[in-house]
């Protein structure tokens, strides 16, 4: 899953995108409110975390900017200030959650996934399609109840399929979710990546049928009691390749 970090300390946002990469998320960073608010607006992320505190802009207005423009992607704001009116007030703007700095890195990914999997529609880490099982938490696959053993890129595209099933996905939404729009390779390497993934779901008794090619278009999760001639659902906002200004951040 994709997320927006917004951090104007280089040694904090350094330390979390460690932390976040380790945790299986694909992490873009800017230390600019205005810039993240252009990105959210142009880019598909499946979460945003947020420092108040920032050079050009007050983080609360960036909260209320996104809601105003009617941008729904969670935000979790990080904060040194621990006063209850600075939490009332970053949920008033529309904050999904306010965690104080310092904190625990294993309580920041384990809030990460709850809010994510509320957005999404699921209340447990545990989805299920059909005879597939995916634990969001500890990113564990199976199928009738046969672990099935993903590499890290094959994991992170039944992830995005499963989050989004009934929905068709380009390859550059892949490329997008996997690469961060840095260091891409060709566009084949999804054709690779799903015919692998493909095979190891069928081997485990999966449906022949469960991940389906869209022609010209893409692919798409088909929960086995979708009709094979059902109109699927088109996502609404374009996922492009990450802007060129983008910071990224290596692990420290």
């Amino acid at each position: 899953m994709r997320v927006l970090l917004v951090e104007d300390d280089v040694t904090a946002a350094r330390g979390i995108s460690s932390v976040l990469k380790s945790a299986g998320f694909t992490v873009d960073h800017t230390d600019l409110g205005h810039e993240a608010l252009d990105m959210v607006r142009r880019y598909d992320y499946d979460l945003i975390l947020l420092d108040l505190m920032l050079q050009d802009a007050d983080g609360y207005e960036v909260v209320r900017r996104m809601r105003a423009a009617r941008l729904a992607t969670p935000v979790i704001v990080l904060s040194a200030l621990c006063r209850p009116q600075a939490k009332v007030r970053a949920f008033a703007v529309g904050a999904d959650d306010f965690i104080t700095k310092p904190f625990d890195q294993s309580e920041l990914v384990a809030r990460m996934q709850a809010i994510l999997r509320r957005s999404k529609g699921y209340s447990e880490p545990t989805l299920r399609v059909g005879s597939l099982q995916l634990n969001l938490d500890s990113r564990d696959v199976s199928v009738n109840g046969t672990q099935v053993h993903l590499t890290g890129k094959e994991y992170a595209i039944l992830e995005l399929l499963v989050l989004r099933k009934g929905m068709v996905l380009t390859k550059d939404a892949f490329l997008n979710h996997l690469y961060g729009g840095l260091d891409e390779p060709e566009m084949k390497i999804i054709d690779v990546f799903v015919c692998k993934l493909r095979k190891k779901l069928q081997l485990a008794g999966g449906a022949a049928n469960l991940i389906s090619t869209v022609w010209g278009r893409g692919y798409m999760l088909r929960d086995e009691e979708m009709r094979a001639d059902a109109t699927p659902q088109v996502t609404g906002r374009p996922v492009l390749a990450a802007p060129p200004a983008m910071q990224v951040l290596s692990a420290a």
